[in-house]
């Protein structure tokens, strides 16, 4: 849902000094933002306000009940060091240093792979998913077209517009996401190829025909948007592995779940995306966002 308010003077003048405030804490050390700042905010996250603390217990003891409270425990804390993590590692982006934010091991291969050709990168919210993006900086023959839900605030729609605004990488609204490819896929993006990046595990409306997957011991709705846009058009589909290195330094591959010209059934395409983002989480617990409603819907 695009924000509905106009971006009168004094809002404006929000974004220009809330932009002033994220570049200079972004031009602070290394050593300052992620150990100093990112420890005050884990504090007050976890200790004073603890935040959606309720939803995270719940979520965890759901997905994990063969995990001790001990071990949930310290699933808990480490994901509110992640959570901090990332509120810096997002307000970080204003003087970003993809040297240093991410890497792509298998860049030259992923090149290769999709060479003249749109593909689909069907990510999570795993890490910062932000730095994803950076991915536009690593094939200049690629555009990176980020697939997002807009905020209601206009104030924080275009601060975090400036937040992700780098060479070769363009957001666009989930609602529009369809439109705009069908209108670009012939001529591309100023002559390049086109890589769409789309959040796969949000929390979709349910329908009558909605289909439930087993995830994380759980029945789970998924957007099958990313499914439907990939046999619809031929586009090769890979899935966003993520890991984290150390504090605001993340690693990512692309492995394909889908060739674009394989005869698959209905949901084959989600159902691979979500056995292998399962397997990820298992792997790195803390590194998923816990704090989300995941399972408003019940079967």
């Amino acid at each position: 849902m695009r924000s509905s308010v106009k971006m009168t003077f004094v809002r404006r003048l929000q974004v220009e000094v809330l932009w002033a405030l994220c570049r200079g804490f972004a031009a602070l050390p290394y050593w300052f933002r992620y150990y100093v700042v990112e420890n005050i905010v884990f504090f007050v996250l976890y200790y004073c306000l603890r935040y959606r603390m309720r939803v995270v217990k719940e979520n965890l003891r759901n997905s994990f009940p063969e995990k001790s409270r001990l071990e949930l425990l310290r699933i808990r804390r480490r994901f509110y060091r992640t959570l901090s993590e990332i509120f810096v590692d997002t307000v970080s982006l204003a003087r970003a240093r993809a040297q240093e934010m991410i890497r792509f091991p298998n860049a030259a291969e992923q090149s290769a792979a999709t060479a003249g050709r749109d593909w689909i990168a069907m990510m999570a919210h795993f890490g910062c998913w932000e730095y994803g993006s950076f991915w536009g900086l690593c094939d200049p023959t690629q555009v990176i077209v980020a697939v997002y839900h807009p905020l209601r605030s206009a104030v924080m729609e275009e601060l975090y517009q400036r937040l992700r605004r780098r060479h070769n990488t363009m957001t666009v609204a989930m609602n529009d996401c369809l439109r705009f490819y069908l209108r670009h896929r012939e001529q591309g993006i100023d002559g390049k190829n086109i890589a769409i990046g789309l959040i796969a595990d949000q929390n979709p409306p349910r329908r009558p025909d909605s289909h439930w997957f087993r995830f994380l011991d759980q029945d789970t709705l998924f957007f099958d948007g990313g499914e439907k846009l990939a046999v619809k058009c031929g586009l090769p589909v890979y899935f966003a592995r993520v890991d984290r290195i150390r504090r605001g330094s993340y690693e990512m591959t692309f492995e394909q779940i889908y060739d674009g010209t394989e005869q698959v059934a209905e949901y084959e395409i989600t159902e691979r995306y979500v056995r292998r983002l399962e397997a990820m989480i298992r792997n790195r617990p803390e590194l998923w966002m816990w704090s989300h409603r995941r399972w408003k819907h019940k079967r």
